[in-house]
């Protein structure tokens, strides 16, 4: 006769109270980045904004609540004549270096002879810092041995030197030229980059139907591309929209304050006027700007990565 096999117990349950659950890990992990960048981004930013609503001068000690004055003060100001001119500086150093660029990729990516040394030669102005470029640029326009003037006087196109960083009419003009000059390069790197993903069996089928080198572009060269050049330009875009170094060494916002953009108002109220208060309500203003581009910017991202 059979005897059944005793039944063995079962273990109990380990004890899971003293574990954490993944999202705690998570968190305990990246604590130190959060904290980090909470001392280094986000506080300095509340702090900057909370000063927005205060009268203090850099000179004097303390500071007095005003609430919304130092807003109202440049929105009630020159706040519209600063952005019209930050724009039309963002507007024509994004869209001039962008031709110029787009039409250098086109002449590379063609085979032509040399074209890897005509990289890298182009390249040139883009690694050097952009101070240096400023002043390289404010020797080029100077009124009494400026390199232009000199060239246009030789060749009997003006008739005596031009002051070109001293006029209102051509100052902003020269520095769009030389913020064109220090960021074609990138701009030609990323559209060169974009051209050869472009597969060259479009070219030779459109070619075969009879289509010209125009109408290739618009058929097939520019709807390839064209994911890559609207990334490009709104990059370019923000980054001038902040741009500093180049209009500050050139004109310092001048003459007349008529090459002042959002980025040389704000130095200029904060370290010359000395009003805090002020420059950092600009800055704020500024920021909600800055903020709307970077959305476009995710957006953009986003509808590309969807495709």
């Amino acid at each position: 006769m059979s005897t059944a096999a005793p039944r063995q117990k079962e273990p109990p349950p380990r004890r899971t109270e003293g574990r954490l659950s993944n999202g705690a890990f998570a968190l305990l992990l990246t604590a130190p980045g959060l904290a980090l960048f909470a001392a280094i981004i986000f506080y300095p930013l509340l702090s900057a904004l909370f000063t927005g609503f205060f009268q203090q001068d850099l000179r004097l000690p303390g500071r007095e609540f005003v609430g919304l004055d130092n807003f109202a003060y440049w929105l009630d100001g020159d706040f519209l004549t600063i952005l019209e001119q930050t724009l039309v500086f963002t507007v024509g150093a994004t869209l001039l270096p962008f031709v110029l660029g787009f039409a250098l990729a086109l002449a590379l990516n063609t085979g032509l002879k040399g074209s890897g040394f005509l990289r890298g030669l182009f390249l040139f102005p883009w690694v050097i810092p952009g101070v240096v470029v400023s002043f390289l640029w404010m020797w080029i326009f100077n009124a009494n041995y400026g390199v232009l003037n000199g060239v246009l006087v030789e060749a009997g196109i003006i008739d005596e030197s031009v002051a070109w960083l001293g006029r209102p009419g051509t100052a902003m003009l020269a520095v769009i030229v030389t913020k064109t000059w220090a960021s074609f390069p990138w701009m030609m790197v990323m559209l060169l980059a974009g051209l050869q993903t472009v597969p060259k069996e479009l070219h030779e089928a459109a070619s075969m139907d009879g289509a010209g080198s125009v109408r290739r572009f618009f058929a097939v060269t520019w709807p390839q591309v064209r994911g890559v050049a609207s990334i490009v330009l709104l990059l370019e875009f923000i980054w001038n929209f902040q741009h500093f170094d180049t209009i500050y060494v050139l004109t310092g916002g001048g003459p007349a304050g008529t090459t002042e953009t959002f980025a040389t108002a704000v130095y200029q109220t904060a370290f010359n006027g000395f009003d805090i208060g002020r420059a950092t309500a600009l800055g704020g203003l500024w920021m909600l700007l800055l903020l709307l581009l970077v959305a476009a910017y995710l957006r953009i991202t986003e509808r590309k990565g969807d495709v």
